[in-house]
């Protein structure tokens, strides 16, 4: 027997990257998945599923009510109630590096409204459901960046600060409800957007330099975390945030 057998998941931003990580690690310990972004998850739904896994597609914005709301209608329709939210949409990859003094108020909003709202108004879309069931596990995704800072991204890191602060918030507002709500803050990942960004060259080597574990991270290093907050090993953990990073800072 799987970990996750029979539980209903949602993954944001999981058309590819390490949203597709996780989407796929949930479905090999058997939960059903809820493959959702703004762009068509067709090609990870149909890898899921011919590896014997259950998962749907459904473009969803995190930022629209309404959509979010479609969301959770195709989930249940499809699966049943939510057990599990991965809050993992989010906007990095395509951020240039942009000092602040140069940057815009829209690009600042722009980006907390994704990373930081989006995370809030997909708990509060979520959570009725996992009610139904008698509980859940929201895990929502951070960045190690959060604890150095980061010249150049302060937007970014702002808003994942933000969404650790949320964490907080949410577990004791839900823990009562048997809903947990934890979070994972990874380090820098070599996703294909990392690799080809113009700008992130600059941060790779110094990274690794730093790390205790002496090599590049990849979106599999996430999984064992991920599936431990999925399931009921961490059935009396919530609030915390896991900084998964190889090491290079130690909190």
């Amino acid at each position: 027997m799987s970990r996750l057998d029979g539980k209903v998941a949602i993954v944001t931003g999981a058309a590819q990257g390490i949203g597709e990580t996780y989407s796929k690690a949930l479905a090999e310990q058997g939960a059903r998945v809820v493959v959702s972004d703004i762009a068509d998850s067709s090609r990870v739904v149909d890898e899921i599923t011919s590896a014997g896994g259950e998962a749907i597609a459904k473009i969803a914005d995190v930022t629209d009510d309404a959509s979010l709301s479609d969301l959770v209608e195709a989930a249940e329709s499809a699966f049943g109630p939510i057990d599990i939210l991965v809050n993992n949409a989010g906007l990095f990859s395509e951020l240039r590096l942009t000092p602040i003094m140069q940057l815009t108020n829209e690009e600042w909003d722009r980006v907390m409204k994704v990373n930081m709202r989006g995370t809030f108004q997909a708990t509060k879309a979520v959570v009725p459901s996992m009610l139904k069931n008698g509980g859940g596990k929201i895990i929502n995704i951070s960045s190690g960046t959060f604890f150095y800072g980061g010249p150049g991204i302060a937007h970014y890191v702002c808003s994942k600060g933000a969404v650790i602060a949320f964490t907080r918030s949410a577990s004791r507002e839900f823990g009562d409800k048997n809903i947990k709500v934890n979070c994972i803050a990874p380090g820098l990942v070599e996703t294909e957007g990392v690799r080809n960004h113009p700008d992130l060259h600059v941060a790779r080597a110094p990274t690794l330099q730093a790390r205790a574990i002496k090599r590049e991270m990849v979106s599999e290093d996430l999984i064992g975390t991920l599936l431990f907050l999925a399931s009921e090993d961490s059935d009396f953990v919530t609030g915390q945030t896991f900084n998964i990073d190889g090491g290079r800072h130690n909190y």
